[in-house]
């Protein structure tokens, strides 16, 4: 087993090397997917979510309202208000996925794809929670892959994949810088990272980096094992 943590900011592509990987043979889930289901009603987030930040956040068929929580988040500095709602929730369901992911093939590579995973200690660790599971990463993974890229490469996929008719594209690139602000460089990452790929925007180059990676993944794969957080 080997559980690999793949992470970049946003727009640096991170989905297309979890592409890749899925079609090698990974077992690959996104922590926005996981974000996104806790989130919707009925659930513990969302309702703790709008006891937070009122009902100004819920559209009229119960829904959050994505982009005014963003706004309250990022432009009105409640950024660590959400986190601290949403992070916790989405490490405790990736837990149960690998556990359910190892309990099905012992030697699974089970990779959790965040923009996040540095970014979440960080913050853990400011709230004061250094004896938590958020404040170590090592806690969560045995490997840790970075995707880089040139920030003006990020902004521009960012800006295609949310205003693809280019309606706001200043808006667009505003929101993807302040969001990059939040995020630490990919300088420090790869210093921490036990891989880095290199995104230029060439997918057939990107594809080799991963097949590599991949061979590398797979002779590393039984040499972990049952790790109490998947308990």
């Amino acid at each position: 087993m080997l559980r690999v943590g793949l992470t970049g900011s946003l727009g640096s592509g991170k989905s297309t090397v979890a592409e890749y990987l899925r079609e090698l043979g990974a077992d690959v889930i996104e922590a926005d997917e996981l974000g996104r289901s806790l989130m919707q009603p009925g659930q513990k987030v969302y309702a703790e979510i709008v006891r937070i930040f009122g009902p100004e956040v819920v559209n009229d068929d119960g829904s959050l309202n994505r982009s005014k929580l963003a706004n309250l988040a990022f432009s009105q500095g409640r950024l660590q208000d959400l986190n601290s709602i949403v992070h916790p929730a989405t490490i405790e369901a990736q837990r149960k996925w690998m556990r359910d992911v190892f309990a099905h093939n012992p030697a699974a590579i089970a990779v959790v794809v965040s923009a996040l995973v540095f970014e979440v200690e960080r913050d853990a660790r400011a709230r004061g929670e250094s004896d938590a599971v958020l404040a170590d990463w090592k806690r969560r993974f045995d490997r840790i892959v970075v995707v880089t890229a040139p920030d003006d490469f990020k902004v521009a996929r960012y800006v295609a994949r949310t205003d693809p008719k280019g309606h706001n594209r200043s808006a667009a690139e505003a929101d993807a810088r302040a969001r990059l602000a939040h995020q630490i460089p990919d300088a420090q990452k790869a210093a921490r990272a036990d891989y880095v790929l290199e995104n230029a925007g060439d997918r057939e180059n990107l594809r080799q980096q991963v097949e590599s990676l991949w061979l590398r993944l797979k002779a590393e794969s039984n040499k972990s094992g049952e790790n109490e957080y998947l308990k």
